[in-house]
C-alpha cells in the first residue's frame, strides 16, 4: 500500500461502495472502503488517506459533516458524491472544504480521472510543477497586494504579516489569479487551470472556492466583474 495512492471512500450503499472500490483497486488504488460517516473518520484518523472520496448522505456522521472535520485536521483533497447535480448538498459540501464534486450515478473512468486531476492539483499546489504563468518572481518569491504577501516559493501566504492558512486549491486559485493581477478571468479559464479541468464544469466549484478564498484574504482582494469573471486587485 506504501506504494499506492490510498483512498478513503465512505458509501453507505453496499453495491456501490463494493463496485467502485473494485473498479478503484483495478486502476491501482488502495481502498478503504466505509458505510458511514463515524467508521469513516475512525479511518481517516488512523490511515491518513492520500484521498477522501465521500458520499453527501451516509449516516452517523453525513458526507458535509465529516468533510468539516477532516478539513479542521488536514489539508487532505476530499471529493464529495452526491445523487443529484443541482442539490445544495453540493454548495454545502464545497463550502465545507471540499475540492470538488462528481454526480451520481457516474462512470467509473471518469471518477478514476477526476481523483488523478484533484491528486495533480495537489502536487503542483504543494511544491511541484506551478500553476501555468505564476512564476516566482525576482525578489525572493515573495509578492504584495497591500496587506497581502504570497510567498510563491515556500507556498506561504501572509495578510497584515500574520499567517493564512489556505487549503492547497486555494493556493493554487490564489497563484493564477496572483500571476495576472488586475487581468479578468474567466470561470472556464479557471476550471481548465486550477482544476484541471479538460471538459466543462460546474462553475459552482470556481464560485464557492473564490468566496472561500476571499473570507481568508480580505472580501474586496479579489473583484467579481459581472458576467466575464473574477480578478485580482493590484
Amino acid at each position: 500500500m506504501a506504494d499506492q495512492t490510498h483512498v478513503l471512500f465512505v458509501e453507505d450503499d453496499d453495491v456501490i461502495r463494493e463496485a467502485t472500490q473494485l473498479a478503484l483497486e483495478r486502476d491501482g488504488f488502495a481502498v478503504t472502503a466505509m458505510p458511514d460517516g463515524l467508521s469513516g473518520l475512525a479511518a481517516f484518523r488512523a490511515n491518513r488517506p492520500d484521498i477522501a472520496l465521500l458520499d453527501v448522505m451516509v449516516p452517523g456522521i453525513d458526507g458535509v459533516s465529516l468533510c468539516r472535520r477532516i478539513r479542521d485536521e488536514s489539508t487532505v483533497p476530499v471529493i464529495m458524491l452526491s445523487a443529484r447535480a443541482d442539490s445544495i448538498d453540493v454548495v454545502l459540501g464545497l463550502e465545507a472544504g471540499a475540492d470538488d464534486y462528481v454526480t451520481k450515478p457516474f462512470d467509473g473512468a471518469v471518477l478514476v480521472a477526476r481523483i488523478r486531476a484533484v491528486l495533480r492539483r495537489f502536487g503542483h499546489a504543494s511544491g511541484g510543477d506551478r500553476t501555468e504563468g505564476a512564476d516566482a518572481p525576482a525578489d525572493g518569491g515573495v509578492l504584495s497586494f497591500g496587506e497581502l504577501e504570497i510567498d510563491t516559493e515556500g507556498m506561504e501566504v501572509r495578510r497584515s504579516g500574520r499567517p493564512v492558512a489556505l487549503t492547497p486549491t486555494e493556493m493554487r486559485l490564489l497563484l493564477e489569479f496572483s500571476s495576472a493581477p488586475g487581468t479578468v478571468l474567466s470561470r472556464d479559464k479557471l476550471l481548465e487551470r486550477v482544476w484541471d479541468y479538460g471538459w466543462g464544469g460546474d462553475t459552482r466549484v470556481v464560485d464557492v472556492h473564490v468566496q472561500r478564498l476571499r473570507t481568508k484574504i480580505g472580501q474586496d482582494r479579489i473583484e467579481t466583474v459581472r458576467g466575464f469573471g473574477y480578478k485580482l486587485k493590484a
